[in-house]
């Protein structure tokens, strides 16, 4: 399995996904070989375990005492989750600086950086020297199933199961498309496309994103199958363990704070609530290249001492923030599944989706809105905020809704897949 991220390195959706799943497998005695574009940092050692160091390949294995089949492989890489070419190239830019600092600045250009083979200058040279890398470690392992999540993995997953031929599913958990509306980047489009063309099955996370996928990428219909994403249980909570004033109502908006998200929509939205209604908080949660844009919206928009910006949180902070919230808001203006709504109603918080989402299929309490129509938005968020009976009967109903939607269930779905790819034909 070649993924971007997984705890406790996250930065959104695709390692809660990516952890959920794994963990699931395992449960169901799957073997999984997690295979990470990433070293493991010291300060994670409580976490995880280093197991058999081999600089060779500039990798470390890596063991979660609680998931027992599951062997993790992190391979040396700056690549991240969420990275587009220029933010890569701000990165290595600032290595080298880093690099020259320390030696003193006998290091004068990136190509004698890169003499170690450690990354490569840009990212699509590193993305294909990944995938080297990842086809180098699949030589000496046993398995059966080549499983890429998301583009920036797919080269890797062709490399992987070219050398071991294997069949490949590729995991489309976001496309290009949602990322960037009609301004694609061409190469990550050519990669995305080539992965799920020389995949034998690709798993989508909704029909939303498997009718982009046929559409935008002329996938046969016949080769693209839907398993939806699961919710971790989260079961140790006591309300009382939340201090907060409820004088003020709390609207929450958790994310990246990116043009996918749609976070113009919240706040436009939440100044048309406060004209209205006063004692309401709208707390955005989490960061992203629009973040600082965010702020200065809210305060054109005379709104900003009504709307907290909390930076990108993570673990135990994520649990407080929805006992704090009164109601949970996702304006996507596309969103391949959406993780977040079943976290909130797991955490009895009601919810507003947009139907521009993957998740609208499988939630029916659940407030739905296209994510532009900002006066709809406000409406809701004003109808669930003044009408106890409204809010208790979505908290109640949605609470028991998603106690349907288990990773078990996903893993198993995959699992079957895998059965049916190795039967011979």
């Amino acid at each position: 399995m070649l993924g971007w991220e997984f705890p406790p390195f996250i930065s959104g959706g695709l390692g809660t996904a990516c952890y959920g799943l794994t963990r699931a497998m395992d449960q169901l005695g799957m073997e999984v070989m997690f295979v990470l574009p990433k070293m493991v940092e010291s300060e994670y050692a409580t976490h995880v375990k280093l197991l058999t160091p081999d600089s060779r390949t500039s990798a470390s294995f890596v063991k979660f005492n609680e998931l027992k089949n599951v062997k993790f492989h992190a391979i040396s890489s700056p690549l991240q989750p969420y990275s587009t070419p220029d933010t890569y190239q701000q990165r290595i830019e600032e290595t080298l600086r880093h690099k020259q600092e320390i030696l003193g600045g006998s290091i004068s250009s990136a190509s004698q950086l890169f003499i170690s083979k450690d990354y490569s200058s840009d990212m699509y040279t590193e993305v294909h020297r990944y995938a080297a890398m990842a086809a180098e470690l699949a030589e000496n392992q046993q398995f059966d199933i080549v499983h890429a999540h998301d583009w920036m993995t797919y080269p890797a997953g062709i490399a992987v199961s070219a050398i071991s031929r294997r069949p490949l599913v590729v995991h489309v958990h976001s496309t290009e498309f949602d990322r960037s509306g009609e301004h694609v980047n061409q190469m990550i489009y050519d990669i995305e496309r080539e992965g799920m063309h020389r995949a034998d099955k690709v798993i989508t996370v909704s029909h939303f994103t498997r009718n982009i996928i046929i559409g935008r990428y002329g996938v046969s219909g016949d080769k693209v199958e839907v398993v939806y994403n699961g919710v971790e249980r989260s079961g140790k909570w006591s309300s009382d363990e939340t201090v907060i004033d409820k004088d003020e109502k709390i609207v929450l908006f958790l994310g990246r704070i990116t043009m996918q998200k749609g976070p113009e929509y919240f706040l436009h939205a939440a100044k048309k609530v406060l004209e209205l209604m006063d004692n309401v908080k709208f707390v955005m949660a989490g960061s992203g290249d629009l973040m600082h844009r965010a702020i200065e919206m809210a305060a054109e928009l005379g709104i900003g001492h009504k709307v907290l910006f909390t930076g990108f949180l993570r673990g135990e902070d994520v649990q407080k923030i929805y006992k704090m919230a009164d109601l949970y808001v996702m304006p996507s203006v596309s969103e391949p599944f959406g993780i977040a709504p079943l976290e909130a109603l797991d955490n009895d918080v009601p919810v507003i989706i947009s139907k521009q989402s993957g998740v609208s299929e499988v939630l029916v309490h659940a407030l739905k809105v296209d994510f532009w129509d900002v006066d709809e938005i406000a409406n809701k968020v004003i109808a669930v905020l003044k009408y106890p009976p409204l809010q208790m009967t979505l908290r109640s109903h949605g609470n028991f809704e998603v106690r349907r939607l288990r990773w078990k269930d996903a893993a198993a779905r995959c699992g079957k897949i895998y059965e049916e790819m190795l039967v011979p034909v």
